[in-house]
């Protein structure tokens, strides 16, 4: 069960014009549900996209970053395959499917780009998908319906909407994601795709972009690992109002960023098994990168992360991972820890005024905090992150079966 994540509402997922969404059940690995979404984009669109640095990335993400260069037309996503480990073939298995696409819409295949998500190493049935595609109708609006279409592990759909008005007029972004397992992003999260009708330039879309994927996306870890399909895409249609101006440019920014927190932390608050959402914020470090580096090595470790499942407040697990994080001429004696508002840790020490009851009471809560102030610095970073319970083990354990 997700943690404080309701299911979206229908009515707050704005459309975006210029926008068309397609949804089909193909049978990818499991018969009657929906697996395929066909995202259709007006002329004129501008695309930017972040990747997975895993070197071992799918198949269709090597085509994707090739067809970015291109007019794209087209997005089309599949679950239940992830068509990764499948070396040529899989490269003409996600060919394939663009093809067909690109046949339904009249545009070449080389402005489609093809996500997949899913069990690795196994063949895409891209024929199954290519006999979907035209039951993939499309419309302007059903946003929640393209969220379930890229489910997984998931156990809620993910997707948010913002309007804003810029100096010529309103816009809207809107964007779903997907992504509960297998997270770490180094760009992105497993799969996530954000639309806005403004209009921008692609090369003032793509710094956009790369900045709210540093401040959203890639400041989340469920279990440490960065998935092979991490894809993240933003379009602008051009369809409302121009992001002419550097303010217009900044306001686009913020809601484009407060849509990708939004998402990032969903995908958290659905980690496989997860029970508690964990904000981990490190304060007062030499710049951002150290900083980070230790938040990372608290959130990323398992006997940290198994004793916030049991509300343990186990003091030496926490700063072991901070010891570990590799900041170099790290003062260990200037280290405070709090949880919530109780400070457990003065000076690189228990705090004497600290008491396990306080501990254990914050830790108890399915939403809490925990400060690390390194106190030799300016800086901080933040990273979000969950509990690992025996859900995580099981769900994990029967993946493929």
């Amino acid at each position: 069960m997700a943690v404080n994540l309701p299911a979206p509402d229908p009515a707050a997922l704005h459309p975006v014009p210029g926008v068309e969404l397609g949804v089909a059940m193909a049978g990818v690995r499991k018969a009657n549900r929906k697996d395929l979404l066909v995202m259709r984009l007006a002329a004129g669109t501008t695309v930017a996209g972040v990747f997975t640095q895993n070197r071992f990335c799918a198949a269709p993400v090597v085509l994707a970053k090739q067809h970015l260069r291109n007019d794209v037309q087209a997005l089309v996503v599949n679950t239940g395959n992830a068509n990764a480990g499948t070396g040529k073939e899989g490269l003409a298995r996600a060919m394939q499917v663009c093809e067909a696409l690109a046949s339904h819409l009249g545009c070449e295949a080389d402005q489609i780009l093809p996500f997949s998500t899913g069990v690795i190493m196994e063949p895409l049935p891209a024929e199954r998908i290519v006999a979907a595609l035209p039951r993939a109708l499309l419309h302007q609006d059903d946003w929640l319906s393209a969220a379930e279409s890229i489910m997984t592990t998931d156990t809620v759909p993910k997707a948010f909407s913002r309007k804003l008005r810029l100096s010529a007029g309103p816009v809207v972004v809107t964007g779903i994601a997907k992504g509960a397992g297998m997270i770490r992003p180094d760009m992105a999260t497993m799969l996530a795709f954000i639309a806005t009708d403004a209009r921008v330039s692609q090369r003032n879309l793509q710094g956009l972009l790369e900045r709210v994927a540093e401040r959203s996306f890639n400041c989340v870890t469920v279990d440490g690992d960065t998935s092979t399909n991490d894809s993240l895409i933003l379009a602008a249609t051009g369809q409302g109002a121009a992001a002419s101006t550097r303010r217009d440019l900044l306001k686009l920014e913020v809601a484009v960023g407060e849509v990708a927190r939004h998402l990032a932390q969903a995908i958290v608050r659905d980690g496989e098994g997860a029970t508690k959402f964990v904000t981990v914020q490190v304060e007062r470090g030499r710049n951002a990168d150290e900083c980070r580096r230790v938040a990372y090595a608290v959130a990323h470790s398992p006997l940290v992360k198994t004793a916030f499942f049991a509300s343990d407040p186990n003091l030496g697990r926490i700063l072991a991972a901070i010891g570990n994080s590799g900041v170099r001429g790290l003062d260990t004696a200037s280290i405070d820890l709090h949880i919530d508002e109780v400070r457990v840790v003065h000076r690189g020490g228990r705090d004497p005024a600290y008491r396990e009851e306080q501990g254990v009471a914050a830790m108890k809560k399915p939403e809490f905090k925990l400060r690390a102030v390194l106190n030799r610095g300016k800086a901080q970073a933040t990273v979000w992150t969950c509990d690992l319970s025996f859900d995580y083990v099981k769900i994990n354990a029967e993946y493929r079966t």
